[in-house]
């Protein structure tokens, strides 16, 4: 059982073009939180429908949810507050946005506190915490088959 190769991205360009996708002239916003469950979710549907990565780094169950530690280490000093938009950004891949455009319509619509229950009440998160309490420590990574696998059976999908 494995992903197949194909063309993956940088997980900082994914954020980006959710940082950027925002409308905050109608009062959206986006925190650090957030974009970590955009980009699981962009990450798990895409393994779910393609059984390609979107980007090759692991994400990883800690205790708000599943992280992506370079975009962790990128926005970490951001803490709880909303993401600025990045200047002059241009995502390497143009038919690859009505993609993530899907995604944030799906997701984007939700806080980030609504996006840290949904991805708690989730297999992946669940079974590689295993018995770790909810708020503890962990850098466990989620197998990307566990990610593919839980999401594919939402729908009807299987992946040899």
């Amino acid at each position: 059982m494995t992903i197949k190769d194909s063309k993956k991205f940088c997980p900082l360009d994914v954020a980006a073009w959710f940082i950027n996708r925002v409308d905050r002239d109608s009062g959206d916003a986006i925190t650090h939180l957030k974009l970590q469950k955009l980009l699981y979710y962009a990450q798990a549907w895409w393994l779910a429908n393609e059984n390609v990565s979107v980007f090759d780094e692991d994400i990883q169950a800690w205790a708000h949810g599943p992280v992506v530690p370079s975009v962790y280490q990128e926005y970490k000093d951001s803490n709880w507050q909303s993401l600025s938009p990045i200047e002059d950004f241009q995502f390497p891949d143009e038919s690859f946005e009505s993609y993530l455009d899907a995604i944030y319509k799906k997701y984007g619509k939700h806080s980030a506190k609504q996006l840290e229950k949904l991805t708690h009440q989730e297999d992946p998160w669940k079974q590689t915490r295993g018995s770790i309490s909810p708020e503890a420590k962990c850098n466990k990574s989620i197998d990307k088959i566990l990610i593919r696998d839980y999401y594919a059976g939402r729908i009807d999908e299987k992946w040899p």
